[in-house]
């Protein structure tokens, strides 16, 4: 089977990882790519979100399965420009993809089919928004309602820092054109956690349960961030939780878009707040997420290739997915600075040194290959993974690879996976 795998991430270099695992899998090709995916695959010079370069080069290339990573190219109608061309695609359509495209359409969404999540209103206007707010007061999130690379939402614990928000938002035009709408959203407290899930429009089988680091410093401090690192599985959601979460968020989604008109195929994540004994969503991804990718994966002991012909085929209940009892935990090494600017192009020692542990994946983010040496190119840049049969030991092998690993202000959370050992008694 020829596979492409689109887009660049880290996400994509564990998806890649994974699929070149597979004995059914004979081609494999990344576009575009980065220094990680290049030891496993070949790599595309097309940009992830060029959807129409893409669709020429699959059309040339003839694949019998596209694997679509990030979520701008699923929101830029990638998908339904490949079923068009008949090819099979394993992430949703366009229509489907809103659900994360569109804050605003997300909490709509929700809204209609009964999914608990918290109250909220959306503005288009400014002076409108900033009255509410007013009004309201704070503690309140903000929100961007399109894409922005995980970086539009905004937690606000006072009115000042809301108004701040609010202005960074709309006025100064900070996430662009994903600003012209915004979601202003009560603030919910408790832990967080990431239930993603297969999906075949009908029916939808759970991953392991993740926790991600959204804050950019130790202690959950700081700016928002695309993820700082993971830790699997996530003890906060246990069986009982995860059938709730199916059945009162999962199912109605994939339900409430076929319904809508939309077979929902590929990867539904809904990121929740736990308080107590119960849930809401805060938000809902169209895609595997990033760093979840890179610690779910590992876990997979079905071949990640049937899976995925199964979701297209529709027959995703017939395939029995099972998953290994150790723990994964990744760190991600970002550039200083992130998330705000950052130098590119810094020489990466170590790499090679770290990876020969054994249970252990260096995942590429933001790299480049260039005279035989790997570089920084992005703010994310690595995310450093391991397992083993606890999540202290897991813990500890990821911060001894990272350890291994140097450039010039390399950033990382120390704290990774602390909240589980904490939730466990081991910390």
């Amino acid at each position: 089977m020829r596979v492409l795998v689109v887009g660049s991430g880290g996400r994509e270099h564990a998806l890649a990882w994974a699929l070149s695992r597979s004995p059914v899998v004979s081609a494999l090709h990344v576009a575009p790519g980065n220094a990680g995916t290049q030891t496993i695959a070949t790599n595309v010079p097309i940009s992830a979100e060029d959807v129409t370069a893409l669709r020429e080069h699959c059309r040339r290339e003839d694949y019998d399965l596209v694997v679509v990573g990030p979520e701008a190219p699923l929101a830029a109608g990638l998908t339904d420009l490949l079923l068009d061309d008949g090819l099979r695609v394993f992430g949703p359509q366009r229509q489907c993809a809103q659900i994360e495209a569109s804050k605003a359409f997300s909490k709509d969404f929700m809204v209609a089919h009964g999914i608990p999540t918290a109250p909220y209103a959306t503005f288009t206007d400014y002076e409108q928004a900033r009255h509410y707010l007013n009004q309201h007061g704070a503690p309140i999130v903000i929100k961007a309602s399109g894409l922005a690379a995980g970086k539009g939402v905004i937690v606000c614990q006072t009115l000042s820092e809301a108004q701040a928000a609010l202005d960074t938002i709309m006025r100064q035009r900070a996430f662009g054109e994903a600003g012209d709408l915004v979601v202003l959203e009560d603030c919910l407290t408790g832990q967080e956690a990431s239930v993603l899930a297969f999906a075949d429009g009908e029916t939808v089988v759970p991953m392991v349960v993740a926790q991600d680091h959204k804050a950019a410093y130790d202690g959950d401090r700081g700016p928002n961030t695309g993820g700082m690192g993971c830790y699997a599985p996530a003890d906060l959601v246990d069986e009982a939780m995860v059938d709730r979460v199916v059945a009162e968020v999962l199912q109605p989604a994939v339900d409430g878009m076929r319904a809508d008109g939309c077979r929902y195929v590929g990867v539904l994540y809904a990121g929740l707040m736990l308080q107590d004994d119960d849930f809401q969503v805060l938000e809902f991804n169209c895609r595997f997420g990033d760093p979840e990718t890179q610690v779910i994966l590992p876990l997979l002991e079905t071949d990640l290739a049937e899976i995925m012909e199964a979701c297209v085929d529709g027959r995703l209940a017939e395939v029995e997915v099972r998953w290994s009892r150790q723990h994964a935990v990744c760190v991600v090494m970002a550039s200083g600075g992130y998330p705000g600017s950052y130098a590119k192009g810094l020489p990466i020692e170590g790499l090679d040194e770290a990876a020969a542990q054994a249970n252990t994946m260096i995942f590429h983010a933001g790299t480049r290959l260039k005279d035989g040496r790997v570089l920084t190119a992005g703010g994310r840049v690595l995310g450093v993974t391991a397992w083993d049969d606890t999540l202290a030991l897991a813990k500890d092998r990821a911060y001894e690879a990272v350890g291994r690993i140097h450039w010039p202000d390399a950033i990382y959370r120390t704290d990774i996976g602390a909240k589980g050992l904490r939730k466990a008694g081991e910390a």
